[in-house]
């Protein structure tokens, strides 16, 4: 029954909206003047743009009975018409053939629906018209074409049938394209009371630098899904929740009615700001469910975004501008060689999504041996690095680059800050504590066994070092990864001794003594702390550095200045990371969504206790040699080394969320 009457009114509106057609259709300039600045489409609006209207500003916020729902209506300058369910009063069309309401149609005589229809059956070219109206789409669309452009009935009811078909099927590939376990980023927000971290916090994602103040409050024209015309059409909605790159929105008149709220990516295609749909004759038709409320829409908008913020003009434009990446397919780089992190290897580009990189090592033949990074990773240099700095360098077999590939211009990668090592600098045998790669979860005690060119150190774990140097791992002095000599203890963070040390708890004065070595100096490891932004309990986007292809739903856990706590939702703290808060591995939410890439969902219970196998596997067997040592709390730690006599601590504030430098190193007496 209800299609019955979507038909009827499909085909009675017919007539009436090729008056509207005739009527705009006849001058550009009338239909520049008649356009309203938001672009409402008048077919919603009964406020009448004639000086004749007699409803004040006042009137036209009142609340308003609707009509009987078994009526269709269409409302246009301020005549509601409503077709009757006899014939009465109903006329057709002598050149197409329509029927419509006679008060509609064209002419004091009525023959016509349209001034089209006049003109063509006057010059007895019945044909050429038809012809004509079905070749319009080749013209700018007028405003009242929006909704309905002219073609046979029979076209008519075949699209209007295919959009309802149309409808259903992007509901089903909806559904289809959330992953299995269902997770939407939205709903996962809503229903925790999450917290994500802003944009502005990821320098290196899109709009990362250019966010702006578009924060809750802002207003943009969406697209109206409470709505059964058969064309898009559009309405203003207001951001009520902030989420990354992800916007819960409410549409205007709703106020506090949360029913039709709904989740979007705010640098989405279909996301505009206020004002995109007059500039781009796009209609304006305010959600059917609260359509009754106001009789003047145009009225009501005016009030309601007075004094509003909207999206930049240029916004959509300066997210495409931020997605443009400078890394290619086919080129060259020097990576660190995934199986010995002692030294580096030849890969090509093979694909880039989102500034990420999947190199595949140059000498993998299938191309299945590959490495994943962004394109800002400390890990990956131009072609000559390793040779400048005197890194250790596998010789590819072979002998020169394959057609196509060619090398990456050095001024792509990142840039490290320069450091002056004439004076007094790191030597070989100097301790530090580092964070493990093999073990992104610890911090451990280190040794700097080789010292580079341009600042770059080779670096050991203690206990655990191969006799042949095959694992150790090249930092930068400027790395956020590595630390003084109490860095752990004065920030209450557990140190990792070395593989087989005996003597428990762990003293680094003690450990110094036995070891005859000396601790690098303080100042010669980075102390800045940047404004970062970020907060505990905060959600984003992380990359499993132990499997770089994947990026992950995570939480922001601790905060020590500079460095993050990353811990995975779903999975184990065994498997949480210490990252950098600058790091181009960290990404707000959305980023998965706006960039095409494939976001790994929370673990489900059952699924962490069933997985014994897969990557979480792999892990394990990688920090399993740092895991058969006695536990002992930081607090213990602190006790102990308070013990000492030669060395004395300057205190500072374990998991600082505040941004700025603080105290926190050690502090060594002469």
């Amino acid at each position: 029954m209800e299609n019955t009457k979507e038909v009827a009114f499909y085909i009675f509106c017919k007539p009436l909206l090729h008056f509207f057609i005739s009527q705009i259709e006849r001058s550009s300039r009338v239909e520049r003047k008649r356009r309203d600045s938001f672009g409402m489409f008048d077919g919603y609006d009964s406020c009448s743009e004639d000086t004749s209207s007699s409803s004040s500003s006042d009137e036209s916020e009142e609340e308003v009975a609707p009509l009987p729902s078994s009526l269709p209506i269409i409302k246009n300058n301020g005549q509601i018409y409503t077709y009757p369910d006899g014939k009465s009063g109903m006329a057709t069309c002598e050149m197409c053939g329509m029927v419509g309401v006679r008060d509609a149609f064209y002419s004091k005589t009525k023959r016509f629906c349209s001034v089209s229809c006049s003109r063509s059956y006057s010059s007895n070219s019945k044909k050429a018209s038809i012809l004509a109206r079905l070749q319009v789409a080749g013209k700018p669309p007028t405003k009242k074409a929006k909704v309905l452009q002219k073609q046979p009935l029979v076209a008519k009811l075949a699209a209007y049938a295919q959009y309802q078909a149309t409808l259903q099927n992007q509901a089903k590939t909806k559904a289809a394209a959330v992953p299995v376990e269902g997770f939407s980023w939205g709903s996962y927000i809503n229903s925790n009371s999450f917290t994500a971290a802003p944009v502005t916090c990821f320098k290196h994602a899109p709009m990362g630098t250019c966010w702006g103040d578009i924060a809750e409050g802002v207003r943009v024209e969406v697209p109206n899904t409470d709505c059964s015309l058969p064309t898009k059409v559009f309405w203003i909605a207001g951001i009520v929740k902030l989420a990354g790159y992800n916007a819960l929105l409410r549409y205007e008149g709703f106020e506090n009615d949360s029913s039709l709220d709904f989740w979007c990516n705010i640098c989405g295609s279909d996301i505009h700001p206020v004002g995109w749909c007059a500039t781009s004759g796009k209609p304006l038709v305010p959600p059917q469910t609260v359509q009754h409320k106001y009789t003047n829409w145009k009225a009501f908008l005016v009030k309601r975004l007075t004094g509003a913020k909207t999206l930049p003009p240029d916004f959509s434009q300066k997210v495409s501008e931020s997605m443009q990446y400078p890394f290619k397919t086919s080129m060259r780089v020097e990576v660190v060689d995934k199986t010995h992190l002692c030294r580096t290897r030849v890969a090509v580009v093979e694909s880039v999504i989102g500034g990420r990189l999947r190199l595949v090592y140059e000498e993998s033949e299938d191309k299945t041996d590959d490495f994943w990074c962004h394109m800002y990773s400390p890990l990956i240099h131009h072609i000559g690095w390793s040779r400048s700095i005197g890194h250790r360098f596998k010789r590819s077999d072979i002998a020169k680059k394959q057609d196509g590939h060619f090398d990456a211009p050095p001024h792509l990668f990142m840039k490290v800050k320069e450091v002056d090592a004439a004076g007094e600098w790191f030597k070989e045998g100097m301790k530090l504590e580092a964070i493990d790669p093999l073990n992104l979860s610890a911090i451990c005690v280190a040794t700097v066994r080789k010292v580079l060119a341009d600042g770059y150190l080779m670096i050991g774990i203690d206990g655990s070092e191969a006799a042949d140097g095959s694992d150790w791992f090249c930092y930068h002095a400027t790395s956020p990864s590595i630390f003084p000599v109490g860095f752990c203890e004065i920030n209450m963070i557990e140190l990792t001794p070395p593989r087989g040390y005996a003597k428990l708890p762990f003293k680094w004065f003690d450990y110094l003594r036995e070891t005859d070595s000396i601790a690098a100096p303080v100042k010669l490891f980075n102390k800045e702390v940047p404004n970062h932004g970020f907060h505990v309990g905060m959600k984003l986007e992380a990359v499993d550095l132990m499997e770089p292809r994947l990026v992950c739903v995570a939480t922001v856990t601790r905060i020590i200045h500079r460095l993050l706590r990353i811990h995975f939702d779903g999975w184990e703290d065994e498997y949480d990371q210490w990252v950098d808060c600058e790091s181009p591995d960290l990404y707000p939410v959305g980023w998965c969504q706006l960039t095409g890439y494939q976001l790994q969902p929370p673990a489900p219970q059952s699924s962490r206790d069933s997985q014994s196998s897969s990557s979480k596997q792999k892990k394990k067997a990688k920090s399993q040699q740092y895991k058969g040592q006695k536990k002992m709390t930081s607090l213990q730690l602190k006790e102990e080394l308070l013990d000492g006599e030669e060395y004395s601590f300057l205190q500072g504030t374990s998991d600082q969320e505040s941004n700025g430098s603080a105290s926190y190193y050690i502090k060594q007496e002469p």
